[in-house]
C-alpha cells in the first residue's frame, strides 16, 4: 500500500490534503521543499505548504477556494478558522468551448424495455398518493405486500409508496403545485415502474384533474370486480377516498387493483438493451475531504464512459454547483446553455436571499468536520462528478429528461429531495458517493454508494458498495471510474445495491417544493 501522508491536487495549490491524520511536525516533501506541520491535522483538511498572508487568495485543485483571514505559516492548518469565500457568479458568456465528443464505447445491459421505449433496471409496481391525506392508505396497501406476498411473483422488484407531505394549502397551477406534479408524474411514468395506481382524498388543490389537463395522465376509473389483466395501453388506475367510501374500502380496493397487476408485471422479462439507455443521476452526500479527491473524479472517470455509451449523466445539485459553474460554463454546448445554468445559480442567489441566507452558507456541519471549508472548495469536487463531457443541457426540477450526453438538473443539495428529482426525471441507477458515510437508497430506481475512504467503507462495509479510497492507495481514478462503470452495467442488469439488500428506499422519495404552505 502506498504510505503517502498527503495530496497535492495541482501545482498551482498552496495548500494539500492530509490523507492521513499528520502530528505535529510531520515533514511534508513538496516541489523540492521541506514543510514540518504546524498544528496536528485531521484527516481529509488542508496544511498550508508555503506562508499565505491575510487576503491572499488560497488554491486547491489549481483554482481559488477562499481567501485567508489572517496570516497562514507553512505547515499551518487551513479551515474555517482562517479561510472565507465571497463568490462573484459569471454573468456575460459571449462564448463557449464543448470538448469534443469520446470515442464510442459500444455496451449493454440486460434491461426491461417499456411499450414507450424507454429501458427500466428495476420492475417495481407504485403505490403513487396525489396529497398528503391519503399516504397512510398508501403505505398500507404497499405493506400488504411485504414478506413473501410476492413469492408468485418472482419478477416484480416490490410494491413501493410515493407518499409526501403537500398536496393541498397552496395556490393551483403555481410553480410549488407544478414542481410535485411533475414529481408524480416522473414516478408513474418511470421506466423502472412497470404498473402504477394513483391514491387521492377528493378534495385536494392538488387535484388529479391537473394531472389529466396538464401532463397527459389517462385516468382508469375500473369498476369495483374488474379485474385489470388486459391491456389497458397508458390509463392508470385512479382511486379517491371520498369516492371509494374511505379507508378502509379504498385500502382493500387497491390492494385488489396491485393483485390484479402483479402477474401483468410478472410477465416482464429483461433483454439485452445497448448502454445508451442509461441514465445515471450524480449525486454525493455527507462529503468530507477526500470526495473531490477520490470519489468524485472516479464517478466523473464513470460519467465520461455512460455519455461515450450514448446514455445520460445527470448532474444535480445547483447549491453545490455555485463556486465551480465556471468549469460547466467554459464546456456548455452553447452559449444558451451556459447561460441557462447561470439563470439557476442567479435565483437560488435570490431564493434564499429571501430568509437571510447566502449560499456560501454551505458547506454543512458534518462536511466541515471532514475537511472542507468554503463552498468554492466542496464544489470544485462536487462538480468533478460531471466527468469531461460537454454540458448538452440545464433542466427544471423533476423535468422529464431526453437529452443524452451530460446535462445539470437544478435541484436543491438536501440528497434526498435532489435525488428525487433526478428519479422523477427519468434516471434509472443513482451513483451516490459519501465520505462520512450516508445510507442511502430511494425507489425504483438502485442507488450505488461509493466510499471516499477505505476507513469508512470497511466500518460501513454493509452499506457501501465500492470503495474509491484506493485512489490514495495506488490505484489510479480512471481504473476505479472503469469499476465504477462495470457496476453499474452488472446493477442496471439486475444485481442488487447494498441499499437494496438492507431494505432502504421506501422513506427517500422526497419531492422538493417552492412557495408558501396556505
Amino acid at each position: 500500500m502506498n504510505k503517502v501522508s498527503f495530496v497535492q491536487l495541482s501545482p498551482s495549490d498552496n495548500v494539500v490534503v492530509a490523507i492521513s491524520e499528520l502530528a505535529p511536525g510531520h515533514i511534508l516533501e513538496v516541489g523540492g521543499e521541506s514543510v514540518a506541520t504546524v498544528n496536528r491535522i485531521p484527516a481529509g483538511h488542508k496544511v498550508a505548504v508555503r506562508a499565505i498572508k491575510q487576503g491572499e487568495a488560497v488554491y486547491k485543485f489549481g483554482s481559488q477556494i477562499g481567501s485567508a483571514t489572517a496570516d497562514v505559516a507553512a505547515g499551518e492548518h487551513v479551515h474555517s478558522h482562517n479561510l472565507q469565500h465571497k463568490h462573484d457568479v459569471i454573468t456575460d458568456v459571449p462564448s463557449t468551448d464543448p470538448p469534443a465528443a469520446p470515442a464510442k464505447l459500444e455496451r449493454t445491459f440486460e434491461g426491461y424495455v417499456r411499450p414507450s421505449g424507454r429501458v427500466g433496471t428495476r420492475n417495481y409496481i407504485a403505490v403513487i398518493s396525489t396529497v398528503n391525506c391519503s399516504a397512510s392508505v398508501s403505505q398500507f396497501v404497499a405493506r400488504r405486500f411485504e414478506g413473501d406476498a410476492l413469492d408468485d411473483y418472482p419478477n416484480v422488484d416490490g410494491v413501493f409508496a410515493v407518499t409526501h407531505e403537500t398536496g393541498c394549502g397552496m395556490g393551483y397551477a403555481t410553480l410549488r403545485h407544478e414542481m410535485l406534479s411533475r414529481v408524480l408524474v416522473g414516478a408513474a411514468r418511470h421506466p423502472n415502474v412497470a404498473a402504477c395506481v394513483l391514491i387521492g382524498l377528493g378534495c385536494e388543490q392538488g387535484s388529479m384533474g391537473y394531472l389529466f389537463e396538464k401532463h397527459g395522465i389517462v385516468p382508469l376509473h375500473a369498476p369495483d370486480g374488474e379485474k385489470l389483466t388486459r391491456d389497458k395501453g397508458d390509463a392508470i388506475p385512479v382511486l379517491t377516498m371520498q369516492d371509494e367510501g374511505g379507508t378502509r374500502k379504498t385500502i382493500e380496493r387497491a390492494v385488489q387493483i396491485v393483485k390484479d397487476l402483479l402477474p401483468v408485471v410478472n410477465a416482464n422479462r429483461r433483454e439485452t438493451v445497448s448502454a445508451s439507455e442509461l441514465s445515471v443521476g450524480l449525486e454525493c452526500g455527507g462529503s468530507d475531504g477526500y470526495s473531490g479527491i477520490t470519489a468524485n473524479p472516479a464517478v466523473g472517470c464513470a460519467a465520461d464512459r455512460i455519455v461515450a455509451s450514448g446514455g445520460t449523466a445527470m448532474l444535480a445539485e445547483t447549491s453545490e454547483i455555485y463556486g465551480a459553474e465556471h468549469l460547466l460554463v467554459q464546456r456548455s454546448r452553447s452559449p444558451e446553455v451556459a447561460l441557462a445554468l447561470i439563470e439557476r445559480i442567479e435565483w437560488w442567489k435570490e431564493y434564499v436571499g429571501m430568509f437571510g441566507l447566502e449560499l456560501d452558507n454551505n458547506p454543512s456541519v458534518g462536511n466541515k468536520a471532514g475537511g472542507l471549508t468554503t463552498i468554492a472548495e466542496k464544489s470544485l469536487g462536487a462538480v468533478a462528478k460531471a466527468g469531461s463531457t460537454a454540458l448538452e443541457a440545464v433542466y427544471q426540477y423533476a423535468e422529464q429528461v431526453h437529452q443524452k450526453g451530460l446535462v445539470v438538473m437544478d435541484t436543491p443539495g438536501f440528497d434526498p429531495a435532489s435525488v428525487t428529482g433526478m428519479v422523477a426525471g427519468g434516471a434509472n441507477m443513482i451513483l451516490f458517493t459519501t465520505g462520512r458515510g450516508s445510507c442511502f437508497g430511494c425507489k425504483p430506481t438502485p442507488s450505488i454508494k461509493i466510499a471516499t475512504n477505505t476507513a469508512m467503507y470497511d466500518r460501513m462495509i454493509e452499506d457501501m458498495d465500492l470503495n474509491a479510497g484506493t485512489v490514495v492507495e495506488g490505484s489510479t481514478v480512471d481504473q476505479v471510474g472503469e469499476e465504477i462503470y462495470n457496476k453499474i452495467l452488472a446493477v442496471a442488469s439486475g444485481e442488487k445495491t447494498k441499499s437494496e439488500l438492507a431494505g432502504i428506499g421506501d422513506y427517500e422519495f422526497i419531492p422538493w417544493t417552492v412557495g408558501p404552505t396556505l
